[in-house]
């Protein structure tokens, strides 16, 4: 069975949406396209190139997937970060899409159609699975209890308003952070494995107070 690791780039309130540029995702009014790259710095650099260091086969959502098929097959092989450009190219790619309506012509794209697809993929023998960006797929991913891993790199900015890496309905796990580190420009880089179930525990009282009792019963009443 495969590892599929989600890889995330998030503010402080944890919006993921176009952190690359103006032009990768303006939708719902988004302003701030391109709030990741001033914080780009050698650690971070670093960092990502852990995430790409296993073997790996990329799982992008559509919009993602358009991005970086009108990206990188184009990026100078040469140029700074142009290895990230080879990898991508030698790679494959899958693309998931309910309506099917995607180019798959960049060199080495399988489209899925569903979670189905998805799952079916991760049962698998094969490299890792790691996601770049894809809000509306992570979430199904989280959702669906299919995340073994997550690399989360948070930016500290607050932008107030955006897609989000973590929607409600992700299936409860907790997770052991493996590793972490903190940029020259203040990025904190943080790689997660799943570590079992949600842990309980609380401060009760031995004896809770007349005034606990009454709040507690008024919660119940407001549920």
């Amino acid at each position: 069975m495969r590892k599929l690791i989600v890889g995330a780039m998030v503010s402080m309130d944890g919006v993921m949406q176009a952190p690359g540029g103006p032009t990768e995702d303006p939708t719902r009014g988004f302003k701030f396209g391109g709030w990741v790259m001033p914080y780009f710095d050698q650690e971070f650099g670093e960092e990502l190139d852990r995430v790409f260091k296993e073997k790996f086969d990329l799982l992008l959502g559509r919009k993602t997937y358009e991005i970086f098929a009108a990206y990188w097959p184009y990026y100078d092989e040469n140029a700074p970060h142009g290895g990230i450009a080879r990898l991508f190219k030698d790679i494959r790619k899958y693309v998931v899409s309910r309506s099917g309506d995607v180019d798959t012509g960049w060199q080495g794209s399988v489209l899925l159609r569903d979670i189905a697809d998805v799952k079916r993929l991760r049962q698998e023998d094969g490299p890792n699975l790691v996601t770049q960006g894809s809000t509306e797929l992570v979430h199904a991913l989280l959702a669906n209890n299919l995340v073994d891993a997550m690399s989360i790199f948070t930016v500290p900015v607050v932008l107030g308003g955006g897609k989000k890496l973590f929607a409600d309905g992700s299936a409860p796990h907790s997770y052991k952070l493996t590793r972490s580190r903190v940029s020259s420009t203040g990025l904190m880089i943080a790689h997660y494995e799943r570590d079992g179930e949600i842990k309980i525990g609380g401060t009760e009282l031995d004896a809770p107070s007349e005034r606990e009792r009454a709040r507690q019963e008024r919660m119940k009443r407001e549920a």
